[in-house]
């Protein structure tokens, strides 16, 4: 299984709104990351559903500050419909 394909599947969530969310971020904008906020999305990638759905919906944030940028990005893309 080739990298990029290994993240994809880490993309796929229990949650059936992170999943779409991650996914699509993850088709859309992962080639457009810097190395290091590639990184940080592999590292989050391992996190779990509720902690990620807490930080995107503002009711908590990470300790690790490297998280931001990304949370940020999917922030955005949860609140676009999808197919957009």
């Amino acid at each position: 299984m080739t990298d990029r394909n290994r993240i994809r599947w880490l993309c796929r969530r229990g949650m059936k709104e992170l999943d779409l969310v991650i996914t699509r971020f993850f088709e859309n904008d992962y080639d457009s990351l810097t190395e290091q906020d590639q990184m940080a999305f592999h590292e989050f990638l391992n996190l779990e559903d509720p902690v990620i759905y807490s930080w995107i919906l503002g009711r908590s944030r990470p300790e690790n500050e490297n998280y931001d940028s990304i949370i940020k990005k999917l922030q955005n893309m949860f609140d676009k419909p999808i197919g957009s």
